[in-house]
């Protein structure tokens, strides 16, 4: 059976989708009720980390552990990898000692060459290019919060960096549209993004248009990992891109905020938004663990389950 690997949002279909939320609905039910669930006994994940992380070590391992697995923690520095082991090489070995691999790192292409030499699933915790295990949160949450996400808006606002790829293939698969504002300069790649078509997205100028009328309005820190150079720079180029009042009053009224985290107060979102009724960025954090359980025992497996397994 060919191995199935969760590199970028494209690599699932829309019954995929809808499959995995329908698990994450029923995992999250159990886990409230403290009820156990050990359907991945016996398994191993290894977690590859060349970026730091909070969310994503914590809710992987946690959500491993929960499932009834267990989980290692791989840091490139503590490992061959740091010292110019092939990355072919390392995911030779490593996939024949683990049931599957979780990595987080730099440019995609270190992700697909691993991938492609890995016996195990592999999952993408984040790279320059993608984040699609965010997305799938923060879908989800907006799913558990307001329901379908069909034909929905979301507006997007700063940098088109990894966050605002993986929104704008999502919105094709799923069928929602996506306004993107950023500053000049930093305007999407399509290429890079990975996009096929622009049905489902349209670019603005001024991120008040881009809101206007949005169901989600979302953003994340203007300077990601691996652009702390650029750091100065783009503090001037985003002045006028912080997601304020302002800009969620001309959103629908019933619109939500979301930010990824870690979130800086005062420069991407302002203070009275992050922390006001329409954020649900607690939720979205919260949900990181659940989405992604529901990913490794679809992955692990190999089979879907019923409803109610």
């Amino acid at each position: 059976m060919a191995v199935k690997h969760y590199l970028q949002f494209r690599d699932f279909t829309r019954d995929d989708y809808a499959y995995l939320f329908e698990r994450t609905r029923v995992i999250k039910e159990r886990f409230e009720r403290y009820e156990p669930y050990h359907p991945l006994a016996d398994r191993t994940l290894a977690m590859i980390f060349e970026k730091s992380s909070t969310r994503t070590r914590l809710s992987f391992e946690a959500g491993m552990h929960q499932l009834g697995g267990s989980a290692i923690y791989l840091n490139t520095r503590d490992t061959q990898l740091g010292r110019g082991e092939p990355v072919e090489d390392a995911a030779e070995v490593i996939s024949r000692m683990v049931d599957i691999v979780m990595i987080r790192t730099f440019e995609q292409d270190i992700i697909e060459r691993f991938a492609s030499h890995s016996r195990v699933p592999v999952i993408n915790g984040l790279t320059n290019e993608y984040h699609p295990c965010q997305i799938l949160a923060d879908i989800y949450t907006y799913i558990e919060a307001r329901g379908p996400i069909q034909g929905k808006t979301v507006a997007w606002i700063g940098d088109s960096n990894n966050m605002c790829n993986t929104w704008l293939q999502a919105a094709e698969i799923l069928d929602f549209n996506v306004h993107v504002s950023t500053p000049p300069g930093y305007e999407v790649e399509p290429e890079r993004a990975g996009l096929y078509g622009t049905d489902h997205y349209e670019a603005f100028a001024d991120p008040m248009d881009a809101c206007r009328g949005a169901d989600l309005v979302t953003t994340d820190v203007w300077t990601s990992m691996g652009f702390e150079a650029e750091n100065a720079v783009r503090q001037k180029a985003f002045a006028d891109w912080q997601v304020d009042a302002e800009m969620m009053a001309v959103a629908k009224p019933d619109a939500l905020f979301m930010h990824c985290l870690p979130a800086h107060r005062g420069e991407e979102v302002a203070a009275e938004v992050i922390d006001g009724p329409q954020s649900v960025v607690w939720e979205e954090a919260a949900n990181r663990l659940h989405v992604q359980k529901a990913l490794m025992e679809y992955l692990l497996p190999g089979e879907r389950r019923d409803g109610t397994a």
